[in-house]
């Protein structure tokens, strides 16, 4: 008898969105990274330093910003830090579709 060959699952990383708390694929959320010179978005995920992530979405940012980001960092947002993750919040879609409700068009 012939043996079956076990199909191999891959891990796909989960993380939690600090603006909205779903927990989503690591690739869906943008990191944001404390270091030394202060936070910065890492579109890369390589950066070295405490990471957070958010959503592609003003209303993440938005609450992200209020709290939660820097209590997920563990440091004190600056007055250049904010500016900056506010200027980089604005290029964002203000809404989007539900990542967690999933494509519900059917289209792919």
């Amino acid at each position: 008898m012939a043996t079956k060959k076990a199909v191999k699952v891959r891990h796909i990383p989960q993380r939690m969105c600090v603006g909205c708390r779903q927990t989503l694929e690591k690739r869906n959320l943008i990191r944001l990274v404390r270091t030394s010179e202060g936070v910065k978005v890492d579109l890369t995920g390589k950066i070295a330093g405490r990471g957070a992530y958010l959503h592609d979405q003003r209303s993440c940012w938005d609450k992200g910003l209020k709290g939660p980001l820097a209590a997920a960092l563990k440091t004190e947002l600056k007055a250049g830090d904010l500016e900056s993750l506010r200027q980089y919040m604005e290029l964002l879609p203000s809404t989007g579709p539900n990542p967690a409700e999933g494509n519900s068009s059917g289209l792919l």
